[in-house]
């Protein structure tokens, strides 16, 4: 398990960085790793470390969702109003719609398995976009309309939206078949999983707090450690109630960690971010080589047209979708082109979700990988280079 590990930071980063220096993102260079090292090419990973990769992946997803939710800013979400809102979910929308109405035809897929496959796609990319939108902040491109600040947090916000639908949808593929109840769990597991994880981010809260107030100051570093325990419960918790009661262990610990962040203060926000911030490096490495891995290159060359085109049509839904959230807007056409090229980047969810189908043993699964593997390998450079070269054209710099 230590050879593979070294395989994996060393190479995965080594790629990471000539990727960058070749202006093309870093997860290229680690999802292409992870498929040489993987068992389809090179096979110089240990079977008893892809036997915990699931494991393994997951925790890289609950660090990922906590650093979400300390970096989501509902004064923002107030400020730009209507369009942050429905940018949080109809892109997405639009697009899961693409992949119910076109993929059974191109992919041979089942009605909810391409609703699966949708809710894996829907997710606009965190990772690629808020950097680019931090940076034309600082430099007042779009600050008169808060056109950055609107798509970081529309792009914080959709990753929940996708997440909650794709466990729905999963448990619908498990079971064979779709029915009313199935949809109904879709609220309560929503709601059930904001309460918990509020009631949890509270709670800890409190518990900060009234360390401080008795001088136990609690390190920022023992935080982030009670911090990712609670989120590790509170998925186990959705593992415990299966079959028992809807509950997004998911969206608990992303509502845990906006609580956390609304109540402390901006310093300790800030600094539990960071921290966690520093996890994600070397999640982020393992959650992407680790990705490349589970790609069968042999399925990829006799399905890669096929699904590439299912990308692309897909991307025309998407599009539509951010088109129609900013209708009725003081935004601009070029503006509102701006605010498409933004969205298009995949790659943070589509790593962490995209390989669950296949975990679990679902027929689609392989092909659902494939499509994710394509569509971060496609769209993160097409929407980091779109947004790089177009916002001096697009955008209005203010003083």
């Amino acid at each position: 398990m230590l050879t593979s590990l070294s395989f994996i930071f060393l190479l995965g980063l080594a790629m990471a960085r000539i990727c960058q220096r070749i202006k093309i993102p870093r997860i290229i260079g680690m999802l292409i790793t992870g498929i040489v090292l993987g068992p389809f090419v090179l096979n110089l990973l240990e079977p008893s470390f892809l036997a915990v990769s699931p494991d393994l992946r997951k925790i890289a997803l609950i660090i990922i969702l906590i650093k979400a939710g300390l970096s989501i800013n509902l004064s923002d979400l107030k400020k730009v109003g209507r369009p942050a809102i429905l940018l949080s979910f109809v892109p997405a929308s639009c697009e899961i719609i693409g992949y119910i109405l076109v993929a059974p035809l191109i992919l041979g897929v089942n009605l909810i398995d391409a609703a699966l496959m949708g809710a894996v796609m829907g997710a606009v990319s965190p990772a690629v976009v808020v950097p680019r939108m931090v940076s034309l902040v600082e430099r007042r491109y779009g600050a008169e309309k808060a056109i950055p600040q609107m798509i970081m947090a529309a792009a914080s916000s959709d990753d929940i939206y996708v997440i909650v639908l794709f466990t729905t949808f999963l448990g619908m593929a498990q079971g064979g078949h779709a029915n009313f109840f199935d949809f109904l769990n879709i609220p309560i597991s929503v709601i059930l999983g904001i309460l918990i994880g509020a009631a949890v981010g509270y709670v800890l809260y409190l518990f900060f707090e009234t360390a401080y107030a008795h001088k136990h100051y609690v390190r920022n570093s023992m935080k982030v450690i009670v911090v990712l325990g609670c989120a590790f419960l509170l998925v186990s918790i959705e593992g415990w109630l299966e079959g028992k009661i809807a509950f997004s262990g998911l969206l608990a610990v992303i509502s845990m960690a906006c609580v956390i962040k609304l109540k402390s203060t901006a310093f300790v926000s800030n600094r539990l971010s960071e921290k966690i911030g520093k996890l994600w490096l070397a999640a982020e490495v393992i959650l992407f080589v680790l990705v490349g891995a589970a790609v069968d290159i042999r399925y990829t060359v006799h399905a890669g047209i096929p699904a590439i085109s299912m990308i692309l049509i897909a991307l025309l839904f998407r599009s539509c979708g951010v088109l129609i959230s900013t209708l009725k807007t003081k935004l601009d056409w070029n503006e509102r082109l701006f605010c498409v090229i933004a969205y298009l980047p995949k790659a943070t969810v589509q790593a962490a979700i995209g390989v669950v189908p296949l975990a679990v043993g679902l027929g689609c699964g392989r092909v659902v990988l494939l499509i994710s593997v394509l569509a971060i390998i496609i769209t993160a450079p097409l929407g980091a280079w779109g947004i790089d070269y177009s916002y001096e054209k697009l955008l209005t710099k203010n003083s």
